[in-house]
């Protein structure tokens, strides 16, 4: 007779007492017995409206706890395996329960210690624990229980399983419920303890921090076929923040669709539908990313064949997930890959390879993940190798064709030359997935319309700062205010020469950069259809200005360019920073705030974006960039060095008698007030935490003076090489010191919020929705 074959053996990846892979493998019953520190998944079915918990029993031959009612599934983390792809395997084989991601919420992480077994089983393990929301109980003839594994399942409440496990009842696996694992609990009591006219006064406080503005643009001079081009051009746009959506978070996309479909539907409803189209997430951009919304919130899918079929059951629906804590790495990256897989996986490639992995114009990835039937693991060969790319043209497909075609369609219709260049470089990018034609098109555009579409910054990315997202800004160019900025770009190659640094680090081959002021039309906005409400602005901060490209190539070869939002701009002063310096600059200085300088200087902040160090060579002789080296830094030190620098370089302005002398002290005023405006943004967002840098670094230096009724004054009477070094650590030690919530800060935020200064604006572009509606 036949023997069966032997099941493959399960290796772990042993971890630190911390938590950190020692990149050591060891067998899972070995593992248990030398008392190794592992990791290990708990998922958790949840039954929304009976408020239960889903339990199984475990199989009498286990080796641990055999027997007893325990979680809905757990497993190991096999050797080289993902949390999430462990999750979604261990749910299938226990109990035959087939979902995809955005069913699975990471709550936290539980460290389990203790010792079982007579002391022969000693387990201490990290747990990944998820929750999976069901709308209603699954029927339990549902499932298909894994023998070998799981003897029953069942529901039970769960202040009844919490009050068990608190009487350490001998038939449940016991869980300390008054410590760590309590959270799970809690999490589930404060979703459905909802104090609905609690919850709707703090949405609308959040709310009241935004101003709403009308914008508009003058349209007089531009053609009818024109016109009909900046229609489709506006379309276009309208599908970048469909992208958008994606990149944040996988679930996001069905969370926008399930609000606004139900905002009619209550006050609250309303209310969560409006700050969701501000932050574009259901994490505020205000409140370093606290989330505003939870799964409960949520859209509901339905997945009728997640489980058997069940007659007269028409199937499993569940609420499409998203964690309380926003990924660092939005959706850029696989939701459990850690920074040590990640360069690990980069660190095997070939240069080509490490190259396009830190590209802008990627997803990272995985094998393991690529279909919507969990994986095998379980085996010692499963490595690093898991990982790969996806080009933003295969990844968005769907609708960079879409805008492909418009942006064609507009590119034969426009009269301006250029403009085509761009229009058809632009279209070509979104299916070729190389910008660089079309990034030197944009930077070359001279053009009544301007039009910036595609993938540029990479601030979502909080991970590496690699990934880039796609947005649109679409404007009408301001000639006057263009003419008189030409100084400016002019002069971008002497202020390099003249930049208070070591020469060695300064480049010799700075490219004057264009600017151009335009009255802005359109930026983001609402899905493509139903355009009943009107067009909204991106998410969180809205810019006032922007330096492009970010591509290192072209700030090499060509320089940047840069465009003014000359109305977001005046909207900002007269709304925020007027207010601000009223409410915390002493009476003497505050007639020194005034507009010009304001937006002097947010000429200069985007002008010094490109001086400075960008390609650089290390100390052990590698040629690197500030970006890669960085990282997650990089966003942050760029603007404080440009805040910084562009503060130098009007004071270089002024004494070649280029400015006038009056600037020289507004500059410094206004900045002082901009500080307070941008701190506001949170220290999550990289223009807070630049300019809470730059705040408590002067204000440790007595530049900045606090005075006696809390207004404060500018005294009149190390970032640039840090970024030149590449030096991570020397920059995680600047932001450590310096970016933080000081008490001097706090006083002036305070201030501000008990006299409601807005926060910033949220424009209703009124021209592009005349244009979209078919009124001239």
């Amino acid at each position: 007779m036949d023997e069966p074959p032997a099941q493959p053996q399960e290796y772990l990846d042993v971890l630190t007492k911390t938590g950190q892979n020692t990149r050591v493998r060891k067998l899972r019953g070995d593992v248990h017995r030398d008392g190794d520190y592992h990791r290990a998944v708990h998922v958790w079915i949840y039954s929304e409206s009976t408020n239960e918990l889903l339990l199984q029993k475990r199989a009498d031959c286990k080796d641990s706890w055999p027997g007893q009612w325990d979680i809905s599934s757990a497993g190991h983390i096999s050797a080289g395996d993902s949390s999430l792809i462990t999750a979604r395997r261990e749910l299938q084989e226990e109990l035959g329960v087939n979902l995809p991601e955005d069913a699975f919420e990471l709550l936290f992480v539980f460290l389990q210690e203790c010792i079982i077994n007579d002391g022969n089983y000693i387990n201490n393990e990290y747990n990944d624990v998820y929750l999976v929301t069901t709308i209603a109980p699954i029927p339990l003839e549902a499932f298909s229980l894994q023998e070998s594994e799981v003897s029953a399942v069942k529901y039970i409440s769960c202040d009844e399983y919490k009050s068990l496990l608190a009487k350490d009842d001998p038939d449940y696996v016991p869980y300390d419920v008054n410590g760590q694992y309590g959270e799970l609990f809690n999490y589930i009591a404060q979703r459905y303890k909802e104090n609905v006219e609690e919850r709707s006064l703090a949405l609308q406080r959040q709310l009241n921090r935004y101003a709403p503005i009308p914008l508009s643009a003058e349209l007089g001079g531009i053609s009818d076929s024109d016109k009909e081009a900046l229609v489709l051009v506006l379309k276009a746009a309208m599908i970048m923040d469909d992208i958008f959506h994606q990149q944040v978070c996988a679930s996001n996309p069905a969370l926008r669709d399930w609000l606004k479909e139900h905002a009619d539907t209550s006050p609250l409803n309303k209310l969560k539908w409006k700050y969701f189209g501000i932050n574009k997430s259901p994490w505020s951009c205000l409140d370093e990313n606290q989330a505003f919304l939870s799964t409960a919130d949520s859209a509901i899918i339905m997945h009728s064949h997640a489980t058997k079929l069940v007659s007269g059951w028409k199937g499993l629906e569940y609420k499409a997930a998203f964690p309380l804590a926003k990924s660092p790495g939005a959706n850029f990256y696989p939701s459990d890959m850690d920074k040590l897989e990640f360069e690990l996986w980069k660190n095997s490639l070939s240069e080509d390879e490490r190259q396009e992995a830190m590209g802008f114009f990627n997803v990272i990835k995985r094998h393991s993940g690529v279909t919507d039937t969990p994986s095998d693991g379980g085996n010692a060969d499963q490595s690093i190798h898991d990982l790969y790319c996806v080009p933003f043209s295969q990844e968005y497909w769907s609708y960079l064709t879409k805008a492909s075609e418009l942006l064609y369609k507009a590119a034969e219709l426009t009269s301006f030359s250029n403009l085509k260049k761009l229009l058809y470089s632009k279209a070509d990018a979104f299916l070729s997935n190389d910008y660089y034609d079309s990034d030197i098109a944009w930077m070359e555009l001279d053009s009544k319309l301007d039009v910036t579409i595609g993938p540029y910054e990479t601030y979502e990315d909080a991970l590496f700062g690699y990934k880039a997202t796609f947005e649109a800004f679409i404007g009408v160019r301001d000639d006057d205010a263009t003419a008189k900025l030409k100084l400016f770009g002019d002069n971008l190659l002497v202020l390099e020469q003249n930049l208070p640094m070591k020469d060695t680090f300064k480049s010799k081959d700075v490219t004057a950069a264009p600017i151009r002021v335009i009255q802005l039309l359109y930026n983001a906005g609402k899905k493509r259809f139903k355009m009943l409400v009107l067009l909204q602005d991106v998410k969180g901060p809205q810019t006032v200005a922007f330096n492009l490209p970010n591509d290192e190539r072209i700030v090499k070869d060509r320089g940047t360019s840069m465009v003014m939002l000359k109305n977001v701009s005046e909207a900002k002063f007269k709304h925020i920073l007027f207010p601000i310096a009223e409410g915390c600059i002493s009476k003497e200085q505050q007639e020194l705030v005034d507009f010009d300088s304001f937006f002097t200087h947010t000429i200069c902040h985007e002008c010094c974006h490109g001086i400075g160090p960008h390609s650089i060579v290390l100390p052990d002789g590698r040629k690197s960039t500030v970006r890669l080296e960085l990282q997650e830094l990089h966003s942050a030190l760029e603007e404080a060095k440009a805040d910084i620098v562009g503060l130098w370089a009007l004071n270089f302005f002024i004494s070649q008698n280029l400015l006038p002398s009056s600037l020289c002290k507004s500059m410094y005023v206004s900045f002082l007030a901009g500080c307070f405006r941008s701190v506001r943004f949170g220290l999550d967002e990289a223009h807070g935490k630049g300019q809470a840098l730059q705040f408590n670094w002067l204000f440790e230096k007595e530049a900045f003076i606090l005075h006696p009724d809390g207004r404060f004054s500018v005294d009149f009477d190390k970032i640039l090489t840090i970024q030149a070094t590449g030096d991570k650590i020397a920059a995680s030690s600047l932001l450590e010191k310096y970016c933080k919530i000081t008490n001097p800060l706090r006083l002036a935020l305070d201030k501000l919020e008990s006299a409601e200064v807005p926060v910033d604006i949220t424009p209703t572009f009124t021209t592009a929705n005349q244009l979209l509606h078919g009124r001239p």
